[in-house]
């Protein structure tokens, strides 16, 4: 009886869980009105660099990842103004549960189920409730070289996102936080998980060009600009970055 009543209790919440992943999708990709985006800025180390990059932050520091999707959005047939509103709360003083770089897959799952229960008890900002909450862990690049890996789940509409408290690097982070936010409304990775190196043809700007190599734009899902069958580049900016039809497509938009 306890087993079978332990059963239906886990089909509820599978159910549940089944659910709200399918109402989120709906809701988050039919663009009748703007998404509101909350970025909560973190610092992730005890360094003063980093300290001071965050509070020097101004409440337009976004604005640039706005532009690019609505620009990005007209492309295919889109007419609305700034599609995605980015909102910067202030410094946010706790940190999201880590997730270990080699987890498996029932550690990720673990992690998933407790980062939803964090972002949920995160506050957000006076007004309607945020679509989606991106948190925004800035590293000082003279003692991490090198980063986390970020994520964007669809699953609870958040991502982490890892970045460098440099202003130097303010184009390649907006890269970095323009591609989770869209993983939180399911668009999937298009670049080779061993090499990194962006996957023909959905992960090229122009996968129909003549020379393929080299490429001048990256593929947003793609990540980095080919130069080569074996090299490619960081964007710079968002300037350098496109969304290709298969990630549009993915996120509702519709080629005219």
């Amino acid at each position: 009886m306890w087993r079978r009543l332990r059963i239906a209790i886990l089909l509820l919440i599978l159910l549940f869980v089944a659910l709200n992943t399918y109402f989120d999708r709906v809701y988050s990709t039919d663009w009748d009105t703007p998404l509101r985006i909350v970025a909560y800025p973190i610092a992730a180390d005890d360094s003063e660099v980093t300290d001071r990059y965050i509070r020097q932050q101004s409440a337009t520091a976004f604005q640039h990842i706005e532009t690019f999707f609505e620009q990005e959005a007209k492309e295919y047939g889109l007419q609305m103004e700034r599609p995605i509103r980015l909102t910067l709360t202030p410094p946010l003083s706790q940190s999201p549960p880590p997730l270990e770089p080699r987890a498996g897959r029932l550690s990720v799952l673990l992690w998933s189920l407790r980062m939803r229960y964090w972002a949920w008890r995160v506050d957000a900002p006076a007004g309607p409730a945020p679509d989606i909450k991106l948190f925004i862990l800035y590293h000082d690049p003279a003692i991490s070289p090198s980063v986390p890996h970020s994520v964007g789940l669809q699953k609870g509409l958040f991502g982490v996102v890892h970045v460098f408290a440099d202003s130097g690097m303010r184009g390649s982070n907006e890269t970095v936080i323009a591609h989770e936010l869209l993983h939180t409304l399911g668009a999937t990775d298009k670049y080779d998980l061993r090499t990194n190196q962006p996957a023909h043809p959905d992960g090229f700007a122009e996968p129909d060009i003549d020379p393929l190599y080299p490429q001048s734009f990256a593929e947003l899902m793609g990540g980095r600009i080919p130069t080569s069958a074996t090299e490619s580049t960081t964007p710079e900016s968002l300037q350098q970055v496109i969304v290709g039809a298969k990630t549009a497509s993915e996120i509702g938009w519709k080629k005219r």
